[in-house]
């Protein structure tokens, strides 16, 4: 994993606004230009990837970035989702996250992984409104 620390000097603190500013620009189709001239378009992909570290900078937060494979393995997928592996492997069995079986090892697909993470976190966001708006009600916040 590699960290990017928040600490930066003046200088870089403006060229990273400036940054944001060209990338947060609709329509606007970046490219690379390298010291002897060449130009090669940046992916959309890239794009996405480059404006949300830039943004994070500029808000003077640190970012690190994660490689992941396609299939994880439990512990990994258990280490995303901030859980211990035997309440992974209980998801699994329950049919709440698929998987896969490699040889004798299950495996989950770091796709199914995020779907699962961020309808669990949206379903969490849910109750909590719900739980809000019944201690109003009940006059436990005024």
């Amino acid at each position: 994993m590699n960290t990017f620390s928040s600490i930066t000097t003046e200088a870089e603190a403006e060229a990273i606004k400036q940054l944001e500013q060209i990338l947060n620009q609709e329509n606007s189709q970046l490219k690379l230009v390298t010291a002897n001239g060449e130009e090669m378009t940046i992916p959309d992909s890239v794009c996405c990837v480059l404006r949300q570290v830039v943004q994070a900078m500029a808000s003077d937060k640190n970012v690190s970035i994660v490689t992941y494979n396609p299939e994880l393995t439990t512990q990994q997928a258990a280490d995303l989702l901030n859980v211990s592996r035997p309440y992974l492997i209980k998801l699994l069995e329950q049919g709440e996250l698929p998987y896969i079986m490699v040889g004798t090892h299950r495996r989950v697909k770091f796709e199914d992984l995020r779907k699962y993470k961020q309808q669990r976190d949206t379903k969490r966001r849910q109750l909590l409104d719900e739980l809000i708006a019944e201690s109003q009600e009940l006059g436990f916040y005024q």
